[in-house]
């Protein structure tokens, strides 16, 4: 389904978007994730209505995933409201950043409209550990302990709803069809925000959309080219790229995607290929959007619009 026509203020900010990564040298690190990787952002002050417990995480600890020898650390962030807090949910949030962008303030931003949306529901983000220091399976083994540690923390399966950005949302579907294939049970949903699922960059988007994307477009030396997660594996890897992955027995998705992105064909082949494969899926294409536009938050209608979508998919999963 294609949403309505789009708003002045989010032809704005998409315009905006291009303006600044157009520029030589600061478009080039925006695009190329330089400038993510380097960031130095403010700490980040927790809303009172929220209580909130960072998690250091031992890899070895819950994830099925990892050699004995093996003890990597990465972080955890559970947010949970002080009062009534709603437990029949929660959001297992798995951030974006092409696997080598680690995580931002924006994304505890998310994890507070997660709960909202989803009616006083805990939402756990994870810090993945992300490359090209740790390539693939790393992101993997730590979405995996954090699946894990949830069930742990007497949360069950049917109750957790994997939810991600760009590459967190690429590494959701990955997660999914991680546990299906060893027998583990399986999450009650996905939600996926422009997920990349393709890192191979064959869809038809990567070229229909290469002059109009404002994020990406107009240059192959972009995240979306980045190769450093992959590593010495394969791109077609169904856990790298869950796009050429097999969709069977997967919970119901949400996917969301801008039809100016050049990722837009991740989107829709996952979603006609999950699809085939009897899953219940919807698939919202918003038009004149970007690139995770979800991070406008509440500051445009699209980005409104997708954040009370992703609210009803909690409700009713």
């Amino acid at each position: 389904m294609a949403e309505n026509e789009t708003s002045v203020r989010g032809r704005v900010i998409r315009d905006l978007i291009a303006h600044v990564t157009n520029d030589n040298l600061i478009g080039r690190k925006i695009k190329n994730g330089e400038l993510r990787k380097k960031m130095v952002e403010p700490p980040w002050k927790c809303p009172d209505i929220f209580q909130y417990t960072l998690i250091d995480m031992e890899i070895d600890s819950y994830s099925k995933t990892c050699k004995e020898e093996e003890h990597e650390h990465f972080t955890m962030e559970y947010l949970e409201p002080k009062e009534n807090p709603n437990l029949n949910k929660v959001v297992l949030q798995l951030h974006g950043g092409g696997y080598i962008g680690g995580m931002r303030n924006a994304y505890r931003t998310f994890a507070g409209l997660y709960s909202e949306v989803g009616k006083r529901i805990p939402v756990l983000t994870v810090d993945y550990r992300v490359a090209p220091e740790h390539p693939y399976p790393a992101a993997l083994e730590d979405a995996a302990a954090a699946y894990f540690w949830l069930l742990n923390k007497g949360f069950r399966a049917e109750q957790i709803i994997v939810a991600g950005d760009s590459a967190g949302g690429g590494l959701a579907m990955a997660l999914v069809m991680y546990l299906r294939d060893h027998d583990y049970e399986m999450p009650g949903g996905i939600v996926a925000m422009s997920p990349w699922t393709d890192l191979t960059a064959s869809g038809e988007s990567y070229d229909s959309n290469y002059e109009r994307d404002p994020l990406f477009g107009n240059t192959r030396d972009s995240l979306i080219y980045n190769h450093d997660y992959v590593g010495k594996h394969s791109p077609k890897e169904p856990y790298i790229s869950p796009l050429f992955g097999d969709f069977s027995d997967f919970p119901p998705m949400l996917i969301q995607v801008g039809d100016y992105e050049m990722l837009m064909s991740d989107s829709v082949s996952a979603a006609k290929k999950a699809k085939e494969a009897g899953v219940k899926v919807r698939l919202s294409i918003y038009e004149g959007m970007f690139h995770v536009f979800q991070m406008a938050m509440l500051l445009m209608p699209e980005s409104k619009r997708a954040w009370m979508e992703v609210g009803r998919f909690l409700e009713l999963t």
